[in-house]
């Protein structure tokens, strides 16, 4: 989260009064900062500071009774760190990844992605590191531009996914009108997933095509790679149905059986927007478990 001395800030580490209080030690130490103050060389500051989210804690508590700890650093940015911020901006303007760096010696960037999201080691309070993959952090593939595929892109659009969407007509009002994915695919036949749409341990397939021979086809291309989640949206017959045939054809039933279908977590969802709802609250689970 950024705080700037008269107490604008953007994004979030929380909320409640835990957030409450750390904007206000930011504002404190921002107005006495001698980088605020004018003929003051000052020196930066950074302070790393745990917090426990208990009441009845003997020390470092955050004011919450939710129960957990917290680990904040409060780190003053000032005009040596421009270079490392601009590369930042111009890695995230490209939808790519790198990795930030914060320690006591400052703030460090390189475009070379981790392979963990975030990293935090603690030796002491002037002994740590922390590294975070800066980027989209996750890859949505929506197959199908249908209503219930607009809705889910409108939902999954304010989260951490970069968002593809594939589908093989072109003259489709619900796909014009998505604005919410960052890349539109038509592709002749689903049949090119199997070129298109790449493994990977962060990556979310959603199937949601047209009808059952459009589907058959998306999930025999895209059945032998590794996906972290692949949903098809379907009834229980339909999928029965479908999976019956698929197997007929030598495929991997290990991994078909993977799938998650129906997909969603069920809510009786009816309209594309429930059924969004229900969709993106399973990919979360997933994710987070």
């Amino acid at each position: 989260m950024g705080v700037n001395a008269p107490g604008e800030m953007k994004g979030s580490i929380g909320g409640g009064i835990m957030e409450h209080k750390f904007v206000e030690m930011a504002k404190a130490h921002l107005q006495t900062s001698g980088y605020n103050i004018p003929g003051e060389k000052g020196h930066r500051k950074i302070i790393l500071k745990k917090q426990v989210h208990d009441k009845a804690a003997s020390e470092n508590q955050s004011g919450m009774i939710c129960s957990g700890e917290q680990t904040i650093v409060l780190y003053e940015l000032n005009m040596a760190d421009a270079t490392p911020l601009e590369n930042i901006i111009h890695s995230l303007s490209q939808n790519e990844n790198g990795t930030l760096q914060l320690s006591p010696a400052g703030i460090a960037f390189t475009d070379a992605a981790p392979k963990r999201n975030f990293e935090l080691e603690i030796h002491s309070e002037t002994d740590w590191i922390y590294k975070e993959k800066t980027g989209y952090k996750n890859q949505l593939f929506i197959v199908g531009g249908g209503h219930c595929s607009l809705a889910l892109s409108a939902l999954m659009s304010s989260m951490d996914f970069y968002i593809r969407l594939y589908d093989e007509r072109s003259a489709l009002n619900s796909i014009e009108e998505n604005d919410f994915v960052h890349e539109k695919h038509i592709v002749s036949s689903y049949s090119q997933l199997s070129t298109l749409i790449p493994s990977g341990k962060n990556h979310y397939v959603v199937i949601m095509t047209v009808g059952y021979r459009t589907d058959y086809e998306a999930i025999k291309a895209l059945l032998h790679k590794d996906f972290k989640y692949m949903g098809i949206l379907g009834s229980r017959k339909k999928m029965d149905k479908l999976f019956a045939g698929l197997e007929t054809e030598n495929v991997d039933i290990e991994k078909l059986n993977q799938a998650y279908t129906p997909i969603g977590i069920p809510i009786k969802s009816q309209t594309p927007e429930e059924i969004a709802v229900s969709i993106a609250a399973e990919i979360i689970m997933i994710k987070n478990a």
